[in-house]
This record gives C-alpha cells, structure tokens and sequence, in this order.
C-alpha cells in the first residue's frame, strides 16, 4: 500500500517529509527560558524540596485502586487526596514520582513553565502496542520535536475556525440521522416516549461524527442493523478503554502472561486493523482518480494522505489516536446536558427560547449560528465543568525544576492535574453539585471564577485537538434535539445516575429520558 501513497505524492507534485523536517530544536535554553529560570530561583530561595511534600505510600495507593473501591471511582479518590493532604500531594509509583495537584492557580504555575515541547504524561502502555507491532506514535503518544511536528500537520484542518466551519454539514447529515434512529428508538419502547441507554446511542453518534471527519466515509453506526466491522471497532475501543487503567499496575514483565492483557492487545489490533483498512480504502480512491486524470477532492485524511508531511506509517498512528480522542467527549456531554436539562426544566426552556430564536422552524444551523447562541455555549461549559470526561491531566517536568507552591520539584517530576477536584471544589464554584449554567455568562464583561478552574480541554499546545470539532458536534446535535422534543426524566428511574471512571468519566449507570414531540 505504500507504494500508492508516493505515487498520490509524487502525481500532485509532492514529496515525503523526512522525520526531522519541521521539528525545531528541543534545547530550551533560549536566553528568555534562561531570565525566567533564575527570576524563578530568585523568587524560591528557602523553597520546600519534594521530601517535604506528605501523600500516600505506593501500596496505599494500590489498594485504593484494586481493593478500596477507587478503581472505577479515580474522579473521587482525587477529592480525597486533597482532604487527607492538601492542594499538593506526592505518591511514588515504580520509578516515577507523581505530585497531584488540586488548586487551579497551583496548575498555572506549572503549564506557565512548559517548556518548548510540553511532555503529558507516561503514555508507556499505549506505546508499548505501538512498539510491539511497528506503528508509528501519534498525537497522544508521541513527545518532543516528533509530537511538534505532528500537531504543526495536524492543526491545520482541525483547529482553523474557517476549516472547522466545513464540517457543519456533514455533521448536520449525521444529526438528521440519529434523530431519525431517535424515532425509531422511541416508537419500540413501551411509552412510545423513552430512549433507554441514552448515552451507548450518542456514542453511535458521536463515533460516526468523528469517522466521517477523519476518514471521509459513513460507518453505520447510526443504521438499523449496525455493520458488524463497525460495531468490532466500536466494542474495541470501549474493551481497551477500560483495561488502559489497570495496565500501568501491572509490572511489564507480567503483562504478557495474563488473559487480560490478551484482551487488551486484541483490543488495539482490532482498532489499528479497522483503521488501516479505511485509511487505504481512501489511498485506493486518491490514485484511481489521479490515473484517470480526476481531481482530488476531499478533507481530513485526503489533506493528510496527499499533503506528504507524513509518512504513510505517521498517518495510521496519527488517525488512529484522534479517533479514540473524539468520541467519548462528545457523547458523554450531550449525554449529561440532556440529563440535568430533563430535571431543570426552567434551564431547558430557556435554551429551548434561544434555540427558536436563532434556529427556528426547519432551519439548518451552521457553525457560525450555533457559535453565537451564548446559553447553548454557557449549558455546555456547565456539564464539562461538573463532568469533565478528561477528569485528569498531567505535565511532566522534562526540561529542569519546577517552583510551584513554595516547593521547588525535580526534574522528571510528573504533575497530576486533578481537574475534577478542581471543578467541583466549592471554593471555585458554589454549590459544585447544582448544575447552574448562568455561572458562564459574564457579569461585567468578566467570570468570576479563576481561569485555570475548568479546563476540560486542556491548555496551551497540548491542549484538545479536536475541541473545535467536539463542541461543533454538540452544539448541532443539543439544539436540534431540543428543537424537536421536550426531554423528561424517565419516571422509572430510582436513583440519580453518578459518574464512574473508565480512564474517562463516564455514566455509571444507564440514562433513560422522555423525548416528547413539541407540537
């Protein structure tokens, strides 16, 4: 196959890119770095050292994790780290040193010291698949100047509003599909009203969004009899998802003897298999159409095939991860918003005023309308504030010492960035627990809650790549359906759904609703 990708290259006058064109050089010591470093040390003297930072022993830790009940419950365990120690905390783990940080100003600090290329996190048991089969890293695996080079490739498409705005339609298609698949969902229950498992169909959804964006082509996720490689592909990224969090638990060396792992390595084969398949299916199209003389048209993964800034092998790896990026957060919000909206109607008949007024009747809306619908944005910024789905995130202290909260932490330190604690601290938010959308409109052309206390995608150059595509996403699909129906609460429903943590947060039980037609 990659014989077709450097004649596509080579017919629309392109070349390869070898690996180290575009990298910039990782020495960050720039003269600026350097004024910084020493105002920094300047400002710390008498600063604490890591031995003066309490937190749990390793073997506390794995107990929380396999025996107290915290396995699926990480979210939690961070507001109990704060409890038992503080806006800063230390734990070992192997040969790694993790300090959980649970303070918003306290998580500035250390992005504020980023250096050129910003490293996340061990990433070593995704990489480790990768190593064992040959494929090449990717946005979330990949660090340092092989990480710049493929976000410089990948921004392009994904992150320029006048790209992202392309995609409305496409997007619009697959709305007008589920609220279809809604219909018959509804027209099979026994009301004639409820969707049971609300959030495994927005994950149909949300999977055949991302799918058409990045690999041009209609999965079927969304039809009535779901094509049996989709629905591997989509089994295959939950499977993997939840085993990823007890991987790094596991010595190495062990791995390879468990059945578990078995699993988890057939998870990743499917999914990389499933993908291979798709990116070359697209390559076959590209040089069928160059042979006969036709243009090449098409976006994401046309742009990247032909653009020769990657190697084929670069192009798998990078696809693959984005896909497993772009599903779970949009899903899992739309999931959430429609839960808290069907139990505070006065919230959802507000939005439902604001859908009528700038999308009213059979309108379509588009990118820029939906852009400019602030209540939409506010109940949106709301649910990712109280269920974030990246709950955590990570920076690791690559290029020295980092001077945070009076400490001055070594080099190779990993920081935890407790986003959920953060979020639903009540000194950040009150009453975290209530779902308020109003908390993100602006009082005086200001909101009055630190910067740095919701951060669900991320910051800087390392944050979301897909955040443009996810929020179009969810902006199309909430105000459509809340155009066609007033959602209610199941009555059935005994207890309030909580969030579990499967490596993302997610429903811990099924989310059942009433979608009633508006008249």
């Amino acid at each position: 196959m990659a014989h077709l990708w450097l004649r596509a290259a080579s017919r629309l006058a392109i070349r390869p890119c070898p690996g180290n064109v575009c990298a910039l050089s990782s020495d960050p010591s720039s003269l600026s770095m350097r004024r910084e470093v020493e105002q920094r040390q300047h400002q710390s003297l008498g600063a604490l050292s890591l031995e003066d930072l309490s937190g749990p022993s390793t073997l506390r830790v794995i107990y929380w994790m396999l025996i107290g009940g915290y396995r699926n419950a990480t979210s939690d365990l961070q507001v109990k780290l704060k409890e038992m120690y503080g806006p800063l905390s230390k734990y070992k783990f192997g040969k790694m040193t993790v300090v959980n940080v649970t303070r918003a100003d306290l998580i500035e600090e250390v992005i504020r010291q980023d250096g050129i290329y910003p490293q996340r996190s061990d990433m070593s048991h995704w990489q480790e698949f990768r190593d064992m089969r040959g494929y090449s890293y990717g946005p979330l695996t990949a660090e340092g100047s092989s990480w710049h080079r493929f976000r410089t490739v990948l921004n392009k498409r994904m992150l320029r509003p006048n790209d992202v705005m392309s995609y409305a339609k496409p997007l619009n298609a697959i709305v007008t599909d589920f609220l279809a698949r809604m219909q018959r969902l509804r027209a099979a229950s026994s009301d004639g009203d409820t969707v049971t498992d609300l959030a495994s169909e927005l994950y149909k959804f949300a999977f055949e969004g991302i799918s058409t964006v990045l690999f041009e082509t209609r999965m079927g996720s969304l039809e009535e009899h779901v094509p049996t490689r989709t629905k591997e592909f989509i089994d295959a990224i939950g499977c993997m998802l939840n085993i990823s969090d007890i991987m790094p638990l596991i010595p190495p060396r062990v791995r390879p003897y468990l059945p578990i792992y078995k699993r988890y390595i057939a998870a990743w084969d499917t999914l990389y298999g499933t993908a291979v398949k798709l990116i070359n299916e697209k390559l076959e199209t590209i040089d069928e159409r160059l042979q006969n003389g036709e243009a090449v048209e098409g976006e994401y993964l046309t742009y990247l095939l032909s653009s020769g800034k990657m190697s084929l092998q670069e192009v798998y790896g990078n696809i693959t991860e984005m896909l497993l990026a772009g599903v779970d957060t949009t899903s899992n919000t739309i999931s959430w918003a429609l839960y808290e909206l069907a139990r505070q109607p006065h919230y959802q008949e507000r939005l439902y005023q604001e859908i009528m007024s700038m999308i009213p009747g059979d309108t379509t809306p588009d990118a820029e309308t939906v852009s400019r619908m602030i209540y939409l944005k506010a109940v949106v910024k709301e649910t990712l504030r109280k269920y974030p789905v990246v709950h955590a995130n990570a920076r690791v202290a690559a290029y020295g010492d980092v001077f945070v909260g009076g400490y001055r932490l070594p080099k190779e330190t990993v920081f935890h960035f407790c986003q959920y604690a953060i979020s639903n601290d009540p000194e950040n938010f009150p009453e975290p627990k209530s779902f308020r959308p109003e908390r993100w409109l602006r009082v005086a052309g200001r909101l009055p809650h630190h910067p740095f206390s919701s951060i669900p995608f991320g910051f800087g150059i390392r944050a979301c790549l897909g955040r443009r595509i996810a929020e179009l996403e969810m902006y199309l699909a909430i105000s459509q359906i809340l155009r066609a129906y007033e959602v209610l609460p199941d009555p059935e429903e005994k207890e309030e759904v909580i969030p579990v943590t499967r490596t993302l947060l997610i429903p811990g039980s099924k989310i059942n609703l009433r979608f009633i037609e508006r008249k």
